[in-house]
């Protein structure tokens, strides 16, 4: 399958399983601040894989990770309703962990720069007493 029409499948998929997420998923484990990042599907259409990202703790992401994939036959029922494909493709949930990395290098650069501040200024005039 040529990489711009699989792109435009990846796309398209990962609208739609946001949707039956948000409308249709009654599951207590399983609550709308989930985000869909990437869809990335198999060649053949047999086989997807879905990352997705909240903020919880990692004890509630094992949890929902967990329900998420309990929950994938029926959000590939619903989702295939949506979209007609020869195949629908077997949905596997992964934990995108992009966010967590974002957060702890911003929490880095934060005490980075407040290292920074904390510091004496160095002037012109201090360097040259030195030399």
């Amino acid at each position: 399958m040529k990489k711009q029409r699989l792109d435009r499948v990846n796309s398209l998929l990962k609208e739609v399983i946001v949707e039956v997420i948000q409308k249709d998923v009654r599951n207590p484990n399983i609550n709308t601040f989930i985000s869909v990042t990437k869809v990335e599907t198999s060649a053949d259409l047999h086989h997807a894989k879905v990352y997705i990202c909240m903020i919880a703790t990692d004890a509630d992401k094992a949890k929902i990770l967990t329900a998420m994939q309990s929950a994938a036959g029926f959000i590939a029922v619903h989702a295939s309703k949506k979209v007609k494909l020869r195949y629908f493709p077997q949905l596997t949930f992964i934990l995108d962990k992009s966010l967590d990395e974002l957060m702890r290098i911003e929490k880095i650069l934060g005490k980075i720069e407040e290292e920074r501040r904390s510091r004496p200024e160095i002037t012109q005039e201090s360097t040259d007493l030195n030399d």
